[in-house]
């Protein structure tokens, strides 16, 4: 009977993507269901973010042993043995660790402040970023026919395209987090620039992807987008019709680039340091001595919170 499956017969997905699409028409707005849905569902969870309260750990005095005193010796740069001092490598290794000792590089504690949803979305697109790049491979080592075909070659198609929402998402609330936070505040521009182009790489990146796909879809995509290809002038550099080009752009030379970019992204960061809320003090800024920041007491200046956890502004360091 239909509608009944039969003893060992795999379920369907739960979402069908196979079929044609619904979209939503309001005067000169038109747009397809499942992207208005998406873009509620980041609105949604961008509010969320930045109202639920985050993880109720154990914090510094409750339960766990206070966090010592910032090391002055972890955060001088190891000495350059003076036989070393006068060669480039020498000078290479004293400049790196000035500029970004181990205690940037990978530190230990947080500032409290960071104990809130709306930091965790940037970890969350390297994490996806990641999930994205190992199911990639395995696509290109396999090839269309196993992506098409093979029952296993559709799940880690299915994880692949999935992945790649969730960076684009979690990326796109990243970036709507630090520009209500001011976020190239502090001599963090750069910072800020290298996040914007990564997102705009991702862009270019993810609209070669569709033209990868080896279907009708890429087939429509790709003649559709020939034509705004000309219109540009990009034309002249860039074939939306030509698979092996799209793929190679795909596999080898965008992610190269957004890779670096990341990179170039994760250590501004580490070296500036995680941008502070507006209104809030940063970690190594000592409050007044005769006033009340807005907002309540503020954590003692340096205070820092464990990855993870959560200190509560006023509470024992």
């Amino acid at each position: 009977m239909d509608g009944i499956l039969a003893a060992g017969q795999p379920a369907g997905p739960l979402v069908n993507l196979n079929t044609p699409d619904h979209y939503f028409h309001w005067g000169f707005i038109l747009i397809s269901l499942a992207n208005l849905l998406v873009i509620v569902a980041m609105v949604v969870l961008f509010c969320l973010a930045l109202l639920v309260p985050f993880l109720h750990s154990r914090s510094p005095g409750r339960g766990l042993p206070a966090p010592a005193e910032e090391d002055p010796a972890r955060e001088t740069p190891d000495p350059v043995p003076a036989e070393l001092a006068g060669t480039w490598t020498g000078a290479l290794r004293r400049a790196g660790l000035k500029l970004l000792p181990p205690g940037k590089l990978l530190p230990d504690f947080q500032p409290a402040y960071v104990a809130s949803w709306i930091y965790v979305f940037g970890v969350a697109t390297i994490g996806a970023l990641v999930i994205v790049i190992v199911s990639g491979l395995a696509l290109a080592i396999e090839g269309p026919a196993w992506w098409h075909v093979s029952a296993a070659g559709h799940l880690v198609n299915s994880i692949h395209l999935w992945s790649v929402e969730l960076f684009m998402g979690f990326m796109v609330i990243h970036l709507w987090g630090k520009f209500w936070m001011a976020a190239w505040r502090g001599r963090r521009a750069m910072t800020w620039v290298t996040g914007v182009v990564a997102f705009l790489v991702a862009i270019v990146e993810a609209f070669t992807g569709y033209l990868s796909q080896t279907n009708f879809d890429s087939q429509w995509i790709a003649f559709e987008a020939k034509d705004a290809f000309n219109a540009s002038g990009a034309g002249a550099f860039v074939n939306a019709m030509n698979f092996g080009q799209a793929l190679m752009l795909h596999i080898v030379f965008l992610p190269l680039v957004l890779a670096a970019f990341v990179a170039v992204h994760v250590l501004l960061v580490r070296i500036r340091g995680v941008v502070h809320p507006i209104g809030a003090l940063p970690a190594d800024t000592e409050p007044p001595a005769d006033t009340e920041p807005p907002g309540g007491p503020q954590p003692p200046a340096g205070a820092m919170a464990r990855t993870g956890l959560r200190f509560r502004a006023g509470e024992g360091s």
